[in-house]
């Protein structure tokens, strides 16, 4: 079983999955954390290390991916928190960043990309990223 964590998609990694026939056999549930408050009350993320790293992080990413299985009935969980545009960008995280995070076999992985595109294809791509990392480590070895 699998849950999501998402912030700058809001729901759309949770969508691609349920738009599946029989996805209910291995989607568990979809946690949309857009705002600061929620990564802290719905996944644990501590509010600390928001305010440390700012939410578009390594190590918000990690946590939320974390909280996700803490919180859900589910053997694996990605996260994904970045910055999908057009504003809100800054020169350490400009428009286009995206912090993923994936637990899967009791590892926590992270990654940061950088996607070019209007808002709409920064969270597409992030939405085809998220899942196709998610799909490769549940196929590799632990």
């Amino acid at each position: 079983m699998m849950a999501t964590a998402e912030s700058c998609t809001g729901g759309l990694i949770a969508g691609a999955c349920t738009d599946l026939a029989g996805s209910s056999d291995w989607f568990e549930r979809g946690f949309v954390t857009y705002s600061n408050a929620a990564k802290t009350e719905l996944l644990g993320v501590p509010a600390a290390l928001i305010a440390a790293h700012g939410a578009v992080s390594e190590p918000v990413a990690r946590a939320m991916a974390e909280g996700a299985l803490a919180h859900a009935r589910a053997q694996a969980a990605v996260a994904v928190t970045g910055v999908a545009g057009p504003a809100g960008g800054s020169p350490g995280k400009p428009v286009g960043t995206v912090w993923f995070g994936w637990r899967v076999d009791g590892r926590t992985l992270s990654e940061c990309r950088r996607f070019d595109g209007d808002r709409a294809a920064v969270r597409a791509r992030t939405v085809a990223h998220a899942l196709g990392r998610l799909l490769a480590l549940l196929d590799a070895p632990p």
